[in-house]
């Protein structure tokens, strides 16, 4: 077995499964966050690494051309703001870290660095940011824009963005607050600075008017999965949004953004990939099958989950028949990782039905389906194989619910941790410490 791996969740602040035997009586109460506090409570007793909040900013309507799939679905609608829910979240537990996705096409960079400096502060340390560029033309028009610019144009814009916020957070050495009562001086201004940023992109004279947080800049996260989007995520993540698309094509993955991050000057082994997995367990792996085939034939899935993808890649998949082949040579200005992982079915050279490429989208990958030991033993079997360096839990069919938060934080994580596979206790006191730990 391997060396210990990391262990996060991948969700979204929507509704909980509300559709399903599985709902929540108090589903519906979700807006108030505190579904999600009780989560992150489960997931900080199972010693979590870390609960990451993907957004959007839009109702979408790729899918048919309305907005009718996304909301009856409630897919990418509706979605509150991640910010808040991190700051409850943080507030509400002690050592796990807690992640926010914000866009470098929608908040100036002054905005983003005051935002992410008071909560990680408000964190104790334990704040993360999920660094996206966007991937909708709809969410660019939600400010004022005609679209997003190009694919690999909109990581250029990235980079100068990264640069500009990590110059702000420098704008304040970390001893610049004295609080000499004797000089009744708070901070020493000689320890503050203007940054005079003028770029391609952007412009901001800086300083903060924040003073330093814990980690001083938050951790960063991204999910680089096109070539550009690796080279920006290896010069820049401390952790990577992976998908876990089997165990050889999870070390290519892993191989490449090692290289790329030694290449950039970067020890590669402060850049960690979390491949995104979808486990359901059950006390026999017949019950947890039977649990896969309910996802599976619920009448609302394969809809929901081409409403899905649409979205992320702007293409209308309903044109297409659900018994055919998809036609060659699809390609997208939005999420390319997306639209590569769907097309690719299972790596097999025979043509995919649409139908067949959305039932396999479900495995996420790898196939974890079973007992918990099962399940731990394959986790474990897999990182072995890729090198490490851990997982991101995401629930098929995505919306979650109280029972899968129970199977995995009470069912999969202690047989994990008998097994030596993920941390039993909080070492470091902030998120990037928690990830660098091993």
């Amino acid at each position: 077995m391997p060396a210990k791996f990391h262990l996060g969740w991948f969700m979204n602040f929507i509704p909980p499964e509300w559709d399903t035997d599985d709902a929540s009586p108090d589903a519906h109460k979700w807006p108030n966050g505190q579904f999600y506090v009780d989560m992150a409570r489960s997931m900080e007793r199972a010693c979590f690494d870390l609960i990451m909040i993907e957004d959007t900013v839009m109702v979408a309507d790729a899918y048919g051309g309305t907005m009718e799939g996304a909301l009856r679905h409630s897919a990418f609608a509706p979605k509150h703001d991640p910010v808040p829910l991190a700051v409850l979240i943080a507030a509400n537990t002690a050592k796990m870290g807690v992640v926010a996705t914000m866009s470098t096409s929608f908040y100036p960079p002054y905005l983003l660095a005051r935002l992410c400096s008071t909560v990680d502060s408000i964190a104790g340390g334990r704040f993360g940011w999920n660094i996206v560029s966007s991937a909708e033309d709809r969410a660019a028009q939600n400010f004022g824009l005609e679209g997003l610019p190009e694919h690999d144009e909109r990581y250029n814009v990235a980079e100068e963005y990264f640069d500009v916020v990590n110059q702000l957070w420098d704008s304040w050495d970390s001893d610049a607050v004295v609080m000499d009562r004797e000089t009744h001086t708070y901070a020493d201004y000689r320890k503050v600075r203007t940054i005079d940023f003028v770029g391609k992109y952007f412009r901001s004279r800086g300083p903060l008017n924040t003073v330093p947080s814990p980690q001083h800049r938050p951790a960063f996260l991204q999910a680089g999965a096109s070539p550009r989007g690796r080279a920006f995520a290896a010069g820049a993540a401390d952790a990577i949004v992976a998908v876990g698309t089997g165990t050889e094509g999870m070390k290519e993955y892993r191989d490449d953004i090692r290289a790329r991050a030694a290449a950039a000057g970067r020890n590669p082994d402060d850049v960690k990939l979390l491949f995104v997995v979808s486990p359901t367990v059950a006390a026999t792996e017949t019950e947890a099958w039977a649990k896969v085939q309910r996802v599976l034939e619920h009448p609302s899935y394969i809809e929901k989950s081409l409403v899905n993808i649409s979205s992320n890649t702007e293409i209308d998949f309903k044109q297409f028949d659900l018994d055919e082949p998809l036609p060659e040579g699809l390609t997208t200005n939005g999420e390319r990782g997306s639209l590569e992982y769907f097309m690719r079915g299972d790596g097999s050279p025979d043509p995919k039905t649409l139908r067949e490429l959305v039932l396999h989208r479900a495995k996420r990958g790898l196939e974890l389906v079973g007992t918990p030991a099962q399940v731990a033993q394959k986790m474990g079997e897999a990182m072995e194989e890729v090198g490490g360096d851990g997982f991101l839990i995401a629930k098929p069919g995505w919306d979650v619910s109280r029972a899968y938060i129970t199977d995995i934080c009470d069912g999969l994580v202690p047989e994990l941790q008998r097994l030596g596979l993920t941390r039993t206790e909080y070492t470091a006191s902030t998120l990037r410490g928690t990830l660098r730990e091993f």
